[in-house]
């Protein structure tokens, strides 16, 4: 999605069509919304059992929707790593009935009092967590987040409207009607998960002017598509951010510990945006060999600085880096390396390439730690372990609707808090005002 995509080249019957279907069902979607404020959290925890049961039993049918799209996206050229974040397995369902249960066992964030106090005019003030209401969002060839996103805004007591791209459009077709029926068979309203994919761009573009009936919009995927949408929607979104993710091999890190990280950090799953992406370490540290060939051992291909290519054996099969790779979310087997000389240096590459996601250092030094914790100003900041862990599940949140990289009320994993809001409850006795 691009800001040319906004015009779609239907006719204005055709844009009035699609803005009427758009807005009939954000207006079921509220309806639907009070109900599942109303809901009980045991009749949620009901209903988020019943999706994950359901999402085995229709494994077959999921898989064939999902290998559909594969299949198209490999013939339309579509990245390895885009591929993969399409990609459905019997292992990756069974994870997303896992987190079903886990979000199941969580708490219920609606009603938790944030905070509390009687004036002393006798006033009793609460300030509580709320539903959002109706939550949307936009992502692309991600079908996992068709699941996530629902569990969470189920459990947070709100509806939700999801748009979920036509790479992914046979497989999020099979899942919302999982997800539906089996809303409907505890007796929740089927509305409070719905889908406008079969309106296209348009329906997005409809989605995104519809202040008024959607309360938040979440964006999730590439650059292009989460500025299209932050720059052009009228209601209020909570932006989630691409991972250029940085680790700094400080002088005092032990090899061992940089080999595991690294190869973790990079290969594990090469595209999500908790990969590292640039790695940059101290010209006095003597592990960055050892990495190297460890990294390039695994398939990784090194995009290097003068001072590394200098620093690794003749023949070593590396790229020059540019200050593109610097700026790159691979989402692949690729890896930016750069050589420093201070922390402050590694400090200032960060700050300037940074997208605020996740930046890790390796140290055996304190003081270091602590000054990269205190001036890095990222979602998180992670010492002596791998960038994969900023993930709401590995966080404990059971999931996540993404990673959020802005500073307002939701900042790095967004869980079940992140999709409530809050609003105070003021009871007394007659009080008036002076």
């Amino acid at each position: 999605m691009t800001d040319t995509a906004l015009t779609t080249g239907l006719d204005d019957a055709q844009l009035h069509d699609v803005e009427a279907a758009v807005h009939a069902i954000a207006d079921r979607a509220r309806t639907a919304s009070r109900r599942i404020a109303r809901a009980t959290r045991a009749r949620k925890d009901e209903a988020l059992r019943a999706i994950a049961a359901a999402l085995l039993e229709h494994e077959p049918r999921i898989l064939a929707a999902n290998a559909q799209d594969v299949e198209r996206g490999r013939g339309n050229g579509t990245s390895k790593a885009m591929l993969d974040r399409l990609s459905l397995t019997p292992a990756r369902i069974q994870g997303l009935a896992d987190a079903l249960e886990n979000l199941a066992s969580q708490p219920d964030p609606v009603g938790t009092v944030v905070r509390g106090q009687t004036l002393p005019n006798g006033l009793r003030l609460r300030q509580v967590n709320v539903p959002m209401g109706v939550v949307a969002a936009i992502y692309e060839a991600r079908p996992n987040v068709t699941v996530d996103i629902a569990g969470l805004a189920l459990k947070a007591g709100n509806a939700v409207i999801l748009r979920g791209g036509s790479a992914a459009a046979s497989t999020n077709e099979a899942l919302v009607e999982v997800l539906r029926d089996a809303l409907d068979s505890v007796g929740l309203p089927a509305d409070a998960i719905q889908t406008i994919d079969a309106y296209g761009r348009e329906g997005a573009n409809v989605l995104m002017r519809a202040r008024g009936r959607v309360d938040v919009l979440i964006p999730r995927g590439g650059r292009e598509l989460i500025q299209t949408v932050v720059q052009n929607s009228a209601v209020p979104v909570i932006e989630t951010g691409e991972g250029n993710v940085h680790i700094y091999i400080d002088e005092s890190a032990s090899e061992d510990m940089a080999v595991e990280i690294l190869l973790n950090a990079k290969t594990q799953r090469p595209s999500v945006c908790n990969t590292v992406e640039t790695l940059l370490a101290h010209s006095h540290s003597t592990v960055l060999p050892a990495v190297a060939r460890a990294l390039r051992d695994a398939g990784v291909r090194l995009h290097v600085d003068g001072r590394v290519a200098a620093l690794l054996p003749p023949g070593e099969d590396v790229s020059a880096a540019t200050d593109e790779d610097w700026g790159t979310e691979y989402m692949d087997l690729d890896l930016a390396v750069a050589m420093v000389d201070t922390l402050d240096e590694a400090l200032e590459h960060i700050r300037t390439w940074s997208t605020g996601h996740t930046e890790a250092i390796l140290t055996n030094d304190l003081r270091n730690a602590e000054r990269f914790i205190a001036e890095i100003d990222s979602a998180a900041v992670i010492v002596n372990a791998s960038t994969r862990f900023t993930d709401g599940g590995e966080f404990g949140l059971g999931a996540e609707v993404g990673i959020s990289t802005q500073k307002l009320h939701a900042r790095g994993p967004m869980g079940l808090g992140e999709l409530t809001t809050t609003k105070w409850i003021v009871q007394g006795e007659g009080q008036t005002r002076a």
